[in-house]
Order: C-alpha cells, then structure tokens, then sequence
C-alpha cells in the first residue's frame, strides 16, 4: 500500500471511530462445567477431530481481570490455538464479586475455589491431573495451590508471576509504605474497587494513554491493528474488584511480610513451602514487565523442589508478551511442547535387583556317602 493510500485510510478510520463496530472478543466456543457463587469454570469444545492428548489444560487468568484476554479475538487468542493444537483446555471465569463477598478469604479463593477447578478438569483425563498455567496473579494463585495441594496437578506453568514481593517495583514499594491505609480502604470499600486498581497500573506509565494515542493516529490506516487495538482496550477497561478480606490477606501476607520467600504464608492452616512443589515447572519471565519485575517472579525456579523446571525470558512486556501474533506463533508453542513432554507420568526408575546364584547341587556320589555314614 502506498503511503497515500495510506493517509487517505488513515483518516477515514479516525473520522469513523466512533461507528466502528464493537471487537469480538472471548468468541472461542465454550460450554460451563462448573458453577459456584460468582466464577465458574468453562470447558473450551474440543477440535473436530477429538483432542489429541491425555492430559487436560486449566488456564487461571488473574483474579482482577476478565479471562479473555487469554481469548481475545478470533485469530488472536490462545485458547483458540491450543484447541487446535488438540489439548483439552479449560479457564477459569472469575466473575464479578458483589457487596456480599467483601469477607471472601483467600483462602476461600485459593484452596477452594481453584481446588474444586483443578478437580473437574482432571476428571476429564486419563491421568486423573491437569496441567495447570497461571498467569499474573493467577499464577501466584496456582503457585500457593500447588505448594499444598499437588495431588491433581501435573505440571506446573506460570507467566509473570510473582513470588518475591520485596522489589523495588513501585507496586510493591507503594503497598509496603506507611501511607497506604489497607485498613481504612477495606472497611471504607468493601471490595476494593477495580478504578483504584487501574489506576495504580497507570500509575507505574504515566504516560501511556498519550502513547496510544500517538500509536492509533500513526497506525490507523492498518484495520487489523485496529480490530487488536480496540480488543484489548475492551478487555483492559473492563476489571473486576478485589474481594476485601483476600485483599487484605494478599497485601499483608505477601507485599508486606513476604511470606513466600520467607516460608511464613499459609493455605487453610498449611504451610505453603516452595520446596514441596515438586511437579515439572516452566516458569516465563518478561524483560520489560513493569506490572511484575523479573526480580520478583524469577525466584520461583530457585526455590522450588522440582528437578524437573526450566525459565524462559523472554523481550515484552506484561501483556503484549502474552497475546502478541508473536507470542502465538513463539511462546504458546513452546508452552505447549512443554505439555506434550509432560503428557504421562514419569516411569519410575526401577531398581536392579541382586542377583540370586541358584543352589549348587551336590553329585549324586557325595550324596550317597554322606547318607551310608549317618546310618553307621
């Protein structure tokens, strides 16, 4: 396309914006497996020609944010190619907390609600397991879950996820000062609302919306970056609260306190060690996620007790590192490769045994001579 051609289109799409037709968005068909309170669990339906592994995929997006993303638009969604590439995939619907679920804990959340998803979508293996893949805060979710409950879970998959919340991120600086009233929020709040979340998110670039901006009027001739465009800004403005008693729990035992890294965080009254995970685990880190710095998602493969673990790093950021067309085509099979060497449980190492001579048998003259001297 010439560079007029493109001036003129440019300018037809940014004087039609407004008529533009909302995105699809989340359109991968899927039916509901599981319902309880405000989430539930969807089941993607499989390829035509039936799925071609053993074991099932549990995608767990964040707790703050819509499960779409992971299924953005058609041509661009994760979930999407995964079914083609013949897993069985299952995601976790969050929902949206009401004014009744300000007291939900997080453990609540944790080792109930995610248990009960691992459960089903193991169900519907062989194995009687599911891979399980968290992203952002999700991960950190599966990561805790895994830690005590590792019963269901085959492998472990985890995208920018954090564990050490002592950085130097200005998220973790903010939660950990003495102007950040947790208390006063909470009981003023309830749930606290996703408005303050996102703008704490903006916070860490300040100057993003002129950024976009400036990337929309440069770009606009360019229809299918539009169509992305507008999917994931649906998406981006479209957050969910934070129930105020996990809140609490996650601020203080984790930003605050650390509990991860200095084993003194809990699930249901357990102790939730790193060490103990011991299921195959791929962690993915982003070099230019400012949301979750590399320092504080790294440590997961250092301290878990898997021999079985590998990180990747990888350039992006915290979400177009994800649902690029570059991730789709790069991380997701990689992701999925992963899966498919982990698809049978491990042959257990066989021992070998002692070898055993057989009784030497004596000659029949030894035999007879020894029996005429006992009856002497």
């Amino acid at each position: 396309m010439t560079d007029e051609a493109k001036g003129e289109r440019r300018w037809r799409n940014l004087l039609g914006m407004v008529k533009r037709p909302k995105p699809v968005v989340g359109a991968t068909p899927a039916d509901v497996v599981h319902r309880e309170n405000k989430w539930s669990l969807l089941r993607y339906r499989p390829r035509p020609e039936g799925v071609a592994f053993k074991t099932p995929v549990l995608l767990v997006p964040s707790l703050i944010n819509r499960h779409y993303v992971l299924d953005l638009q058609p041509g661009r969604s994760i979930a999407e190619a995964l079914v083609a590439r013949g897993h069985e995939v299952f995601i976790v619907d969050w929902g949206t907390p009401g004014p009744e679920d300000r007291h939900l804990s997080f453990d609540a959340i944790t080792d109930g609600y995610l248990g009960r998803a691992i459960r089903v979508a193991a169900q519907h293996g062989g194995r009687g397991k599911t891979h399980v893949l968290g992203y952002c805060l999700g991960g950190t979710l599966a990561v805790v879950h895994a830690a005590v409950r590792p019963e269901h879970i085959a492998s472990l998959t985890v995208l920018a996820a954090p564990v050490s919340f002592h950085d130097e991120g200005l998220l973790s600086l903010w939660t950990r000062s003495s102007t950040f009233d947790l208390g006063a929020m909470i009981d003023a709040t309830g749930n606290v609302p996703w408005q303050l979340m996102q703008g704490a998110f903006q916070m860490l670039r300040p100057t993003l919306p002129l950024s976009k901006a400036a990337h929309v009027i440069d770009r606009a001739w360019d229809d299918e970056f539009l169509d992305g465009f507008f999917a994931l800004e649906t998406w981006g403005n479209d957050n969910v609260s934070f129930p105020g008693e996990a809140y609490r729990r996650y601020i203080e035992g984790l930003y605050r306190a650390d509990g991860l890294m200095k084993e003194t965080f809990t699930l249901s009254g357990r102790p939730v060690l790193l060490r103990n995970i011991t299921c195959p685990t791929l962690a993915v880190t982003f070099a230019h996620d400012n949301i979750v710095p590399e320092e504080s998602a790294a440590p997961l493969i250092e301290r878990i007790g898997s021999t079985d673990k590998q990180r990747v790093h990888l350039p992006g950021g915290h979400v177009g590192a994800v649902i690029s067309r570059k991730a789709l085509a790069t991380l997701w099979p990689t992701i999925s490769a992963w899966w498919a060497a982990h698809d049978a449980e491990p042959e257990a190492k066989v021992e070998p045994k002692a070898k055993v001579e057989p009784a030497a048998q004596e000659k029949p003259r030894a035999k007879a001579k020894r029996a005429s001297a006992k009856a002497r």
